[in-house]
């Protein structure tokens, strides 16, 4: 479809651009790279794909390289890619015909990525990413954000991770298309610490500009993700001292990484206080299964057992396994601590090939010999 172009911007990511291209290719849409001052084979690689390769000198802002990039698509749809993103879904026929119907509206994509020290837990996001250039681009040094384009120059700001005008509501449709990318962008410690250090960087340069709630999310993420919990608490602490909506996906998964950075740095009593936003978060399994965890650790273990029940019987988790082997786990772990054996083997057998659990019915299989 020659309305379709998709766009990517990259610099030195020569292996995780090959496996980017390559599915990417078989679609038949258009395909514009621009780079950013690879050293390495980046430009090559993409050649091999595609012949529209541009450069951009880079000037510190993901906006303005993804604006570029938009720039050099002949089509009026654009669908923006990672080269650290891999396609595993894309329906055609079904996100044709959507922007065919309305090309007014934004289309969000999944995305599944792997965090935790080890990778050991797996999330999905949704993500604005598909969207007709005449109404929308850039905005944003980092993390940059879909904004909607007014009178050619001016923009309203809007959340990549919500369907609203920082906390207003939107007069335009966000869709959520059959598109899912596995996403590379973490992986190994050096990489995750020098994209952190980036961030980081351009974060606290728009923090100078203004003292923006969704930068100190983002400051607050950065440091997460490089395990340095108790910055992070400090962001999220000063993000969620504003008046923010809580219906936003970013302010509720700042709440639900600001009690996992609580946890992980021991700080249990602090994370009991979020009992009193529980009406306002508590009706998601994340939630759920957080506050599982933090009665948890507080030795509740009652209240914990009632939690991880509750995120069990919801149907939807954005991190994979809070309403299933998750948390049957812990509650495995609370009843084996509680001295039940046979009521944690239950819980343990429900987690199926969840390694943990495995090692567990292991460890109760030698005893028994």
């Amino acid at each position: 479809m020659k309305m379709i172009s998709i766009c990517i911007i990259t610099k030195n990511e020569e292996k995780n651009l090959e496996q980017c291209l390559r599915p990417l290719a078989k679609l038949n849409y258009e395909i514009v790279v621009v780079d950013t001052g690879s050293t390495d084979n980046s430009v090559a690689t993409a050649k091999k794909y595609t012949n529209q390769v541009y450069h951009f000198e880079w000037c510190d802002d993901f906006s303005a390289a993804r604006n570029f990039s938009i720039s050099k698509a002949s089509g009026d749809i654009i669908v923006v890619i990672d080269s650290d993103e891999f396609i595993v879904e894309f329906d055609k026929e079904t996100v044709e015909k959507i922007f065919e119907q309305n090309k007014r509206v934004i289309g969000r994509i999944n995305i599944k990525e792997k965090f935790g020290a080890k990778g050991e837990f797996e999330a999905v996001d949704h993500i604005n990413r598909v969207f007709s250039k005449r109404y929308y681009h850039y905005v944003g040094r980092i993390h940059e954000q879909v904004g909607a384009i007014v009178n050619d120059t001016n923009t309203v700001r809007q959340c990549n991770r919500c369907n609203a005008f920082n906390n207003s509501v939107v007069d335009y449709e966000i869709v959520n298309l059959p598109i899912t990318v596995l996403h590379n962008g973490y992986g190994g410690e050096e990489l995750r610490l020098r994209k952190a250090e980036r961030n980081i960087d351009l974060l606290n340069k728009e923090l100078e500009i203004s003292e923006d709630t969704y930068i100190l999310y983002q400051l607050g993420k950065s440091y997460y993700m490089i395990s340095n919990y108790q910055k992070a608490c400090e962001y999220f602490s000063k993000g969620l001292e504003y008046d923010i909506n809580p219906e936003l996906e970013y302010v509720i998964d700042m709440v639900e990484t600001y009690g996992y950075s609580l946890i992980n740095t021991k700080q249990y009593k602090t994370a009991l206080q979020f009992e009193n936003i529980y009406d306002q978060f508590g009706n998601t399994a994340d939630f759920q299964f957080l506050m599982g965890l933090i009665y948890m650790n507080n030795e509740m273990f009652e209240k914990a057992i009632e939690e991880f029940e509750k995120a069990i019987r919801c149907k939807y988790s954005r991190v994979i396994g809070v309403n299933s082997y998750l948390a049957w786990y812990n509650i495995g772990v609370i009843l084996e601590c509680l001295e039940y054996k046979d009521d944690a083997i239950m819980y343990y057998k429900k987690c199926g090939s969840y390694e943990k659990a495995l090692e567990r019915l292991t460890f109760f299989d030698s005893k028994n010999k």
